[in-house]
């Protein structure tokens, strides 16, 4: 039944690219009525764009990566041009309704608002010139790298032994058709130069099967820590082959925790690490499991908690996790994205509490999609695990 599935992605998926470029041509190339050789040259941008998102995933499955990924930039800067426009687009045609200005022709077409009127140009220029400045400042945020956040936090029942351990974590990282082996590289010497306690990797480490990406993946063989680099797998890796990619994770010298948990002693005291699978991989036989991970832990002891999706903090916080790492949501990415992912996701980017219970959500340390980031940098982030609560972070928001 997989062969179904993939052909109900693909009708859906193409709907959606041909309406969206269908209302893209609409409003910025006949609402404003452009004249000859613009019109033509205008539309046969859209449908090279419309092309090139529709080839890269091809080519990223059948060419080698070092022809793929010169499809995979410019498909992915259009991609994200294109979210930038559409979006600015929906925003201006809200504001035209709200002010009572007509949104439909006289004959009726939805898409036939102002044709050739200065109006709809002027609105044309407007948008385009936007979405295009906030689209140089996304390619911009993503070739400056990831940006060094520090933050102190208190878990509930932290003890003195432990004071000052610090948890580096990276996440997200999409090692694949755009980034690879030079970007891990430099994120692995950025990592090690804080010569953190541990450091965790909170899931989505690659975009691709092993056959195609593993080469890409070798620099994280050097990453240091104290007590050790930990894993657990994000939805992404899921996509991409879990269990073969958990082989590849171990022969790194990395440790994975499939729904397991592990003891770490530090300064005399211990807490504990749990790590679970993404409940995404339930298809491929291994997904979610907390209980599991928790199965026979001493309730008085701390509990640090790695969950690629912060959903997961929903049965954690019941669970009395002193502290849970995630990534997942990438802040948003791209603004104002990260509106659309608060409708399904409580906890978008930093630190929340949930009655004694914490989350971190992290931002990110690549990107997927349109190698762009606006509003939402990308992060490797360094956590100071303190028990005095008058020096740590107050939680951005709290999460009923």
């Amino acid at each position: 039944m997989r062969w179904l599935a993939g052909l109900i992605f693909l009708c859906v998926a193409l709907g959606v690219l041909g309406s969206g470029h269908y209302y893209l041509a609409s409003r910025l190339l006949v609402d404003p009525d452009l004249p000859q050789p613009w019109l033509a040259i205008g539309l046969a941008v859209l449908a090279l764009g419309a092309a090139l998102i529709f080839a890269a995933p091809v080519a990223e499955r059948t060419l080698p990566r070092s022809v793929s990924r010169w499809l995979a930039w410019p498909a992915g800067i259009w991609l994200g041009l294109g979210f930038l426009l559409t979006a600015a687009l929906l925003i201006s045609d809200l504001a035209l309704w709200v002010l009572g200005t007509p949104v439909l022709a006289a004959d009726g077409d939805p898409f036939g608002a102002g044709a050739g009127s200065g109006a709809a140009r002027l609105r044309a220029a407007f948008v385009g010139g936007l979405a295009l400045s906030g689209g140089v400042a996304g390619v911009v945020s993503v070739l400056r790298g990831p940006a060094i956040v520090r933050l102190c936090v208190a878990p509930a029942r932290w003890t003195a032994g432990l004071e000052g351990f610090r948890i580096v974590q990276i996440s997200d990282l999409h090692l694949g058709a755009i980034l690879g082996r030079d970007f891990a590289a430099r994120v692995v010497e950025r990592v090690n130069a804080l010569e953190p306690d541990l450091i965790a990797i909170t899931g989505d480490l690659v975009d691709g099967p092993v056959s195609r990406v593993a080469a890409e993946t070798t620099p994280f063989a050097d990453l240091r820590a104290r007590h050790g680099v930990f894993f657990v797998t994000g939805n992404h890796d899921h996509y991409s082959g879990a269990d073969p990619w958990v082989d590849v994770v171990r022969s790194l010298g990395i440790r994975v925790l499939r729904n397991e948990r592990v003891p770490i002693e530090h300064g005399g005291d211990v807490f504990d690490l749990a790590g679970v699978d993404d409940y995404r991989g339930g298809y491929a036989g291994t997904t979610s499991d907390l209980g599991t991970a928790l199965d026979g832990r001493d309730p008085a002891r701390p509990l640090v908690l790695l969950a690629h999706d912060p959903l997961t903090f929903r049965a954690a916080a019941r669970e009395g996790v002193d502290l849970q790492l995630s990534g997942h949501t990438h802040g948003g990415q791209i603004w104002p994205f990260r509106y659309l992912v608060r409708l399904a996701v409580p906890w978008v980017a930093g630190l929340y509490r949930r009655a004694e219970s914490l989350v971190y959500v992290s931002r990110g340390t690549g990107f997927w999609g349109p190698p762009m980031r606006l509003f939402a940098p990308a992060e490797i982030t360094e956590l100071t695990l303190s028990q005095r609560r008058e020096a740590a972070a107050i939680p951005r928001k709290s999460a009923a």
